[in-house]
């Protein structure tokens, strides 16, 4: 590393990507390190085909560095001789970052895409932290946590799992959009009313199965409920849906309690105007959803890595703080029930959401940094 005489002389690498669960934790702890006095610049490394180049842009990083490197086949393949070439490549490519800009940390938040970087700041020397954001320690967290300086968790479990003693249990980050906003006025942005609002979303990449049955529902919905629904489809399923939609409910475009959007950029106002969550169970999901103090539903994808959506979503049934639906359950009966048994007990909705709110950690950005900043002093 080069020596730095200057005041604002520190420099960083932040990466992840692929879902909003790796990036959204990434730019809250980059957009947070931005702000100390003696930082410099900060990069955002990740793939520029994903979300996170978007998402990135707009939170004025001093610049996007792009590698190409796609998800792990699930069989060892050609596939998995293409994908172990691009994975050199890419690593290669962040050498070059590395020896080019001379940050002083590599910040990364587990995934396909902080590979190549993480692993180039381990063969170049550089100091890595890195933060697990689920409720089981992904691949790329279990090979790079013995080379970590620092290594942060969302989940008191992953402890067992990952072989370090320099693990701290912070949470996952918040956005601080998420702090800063109430109930009142993220209803105001939307002109929604004062009534019961459920928020219907499958994550940032969406949920085929959650959106087939909403559609299905939502006559009944509307018929037995005084309410508001507000349904993120997800950019790949919103053109199915609303096709769907056309089919089963002809009408929803004349309901104004209906709001149906592919992506919300803001994902805090719809959160924060809500009062019922149904979900996927994402990690950073989960995370918001406490953080909105909102009673859920949570429907696991049944496909994520190890399984580790069914645990999230298990960890928030026993804490009382959301109810739990197998995604090979979730029947337009099944899925009736499970709401109706929120939306008709105000009182277990309020338990629900209380319970949600006791599991926020709000010092989980500051407490990363400080353990960023332990590093590289």
């Amino acid at each position: 590393m080069n020596e730095t005489t200057n005041n604002k002389d520190k420099i960083y690498f932040v990466t992840g990507g692929g879902t909003g669960g790796h990036i959204y934790p990434a730019v809250a702890v980059g957009f947070a390190l931005q702000k100390e006095t003696d930082t410099d610049k900060v990069y955002y490394v990740g793939n520029p085909d994903n979300l996170e180049k978007k998402i990135a842009e707009d939170k004025v990083f001093d610049d996007f560095l792009p590698v190409n490197i796609t998800a792990l086949p699930r069989t060892f393949s050609f596939d998995f001789l293409k994908w172990s070439f691009k994975l050199t490549c890419a690593t290669v490519k962040s050498i070059g970052y590395i020896l080019k800009y001379h940050p002083n940390l590599i910040f990364g938040t587990g995934g396909y895409v902080s590979a190549p970087m993480l692993f180039a700041g381990i063969l170049t020397g550089t100091p890595v932290v890195i933060h697990e954001c689920d409720a089981i320690a992904g691949k790329v967290t279990k090979l790079v946590a013995p080379f970590a300086k620092s290594i942060s968790v969302a989940f008191e479990s992953v402890k067992d799992e990952i072989k370090s003693d320099k693990i701290h249990v912070n949470g996952n980050p918040i956005r601080e959009e998420f702090l800063s906003t109430d109930r009142y006025h993220a209803r105001q942005e939307w002109n929604l009313k004062d009534k019961l609002t459920i928020m219907v979303m499958g994550g940032s990449q969406g949920a085929k199965k959650i959106n087939t049955v909403l559609v299905q529902c939502l006559k009944d919905l509307f018929k037995k409920y005084d309410i508001q629904i507000i349904h993120q489809t997800g950019l790949k399923n919103y053109d199915e849906t609303v096709k769907e939609l056309k089919k089963i409910y002809p009408h929803y475009t004349e309901n104004s309690q209906y709001l149906i959007r592919p992506y919300f950029k803001k994902m805090y106002l719809p959160m924060l105007a809500s009062d019922i969550a149904v979900s996927r169970a994402g990690s950073l999901s989960i995370s918001e959803i406490c953080a909105s103090g909102l009673a859920s539903l949570l429907i696991p994808y049944p496909y994520a890595s190890a399984d580790h959506q069914r645990k999230n979503a298990k960890e928030m049934e026993e804490q009382c703080a959301a109810l739990y639906l197998d995604d090979t359950d979730c029947t337009k009966e099944a899925f009736m029930e499970k709401l109706e048994e929120i939306i008709n007990d105000t009182q277990k909705m309020i338990e629900l959401q209380n319970n949600a709110k006791k599991l926020v950690k709000y010092d989980a950005t500051k407490n990363i940094v400080e353990q960023i900043k332990a590093v590289v002093k």
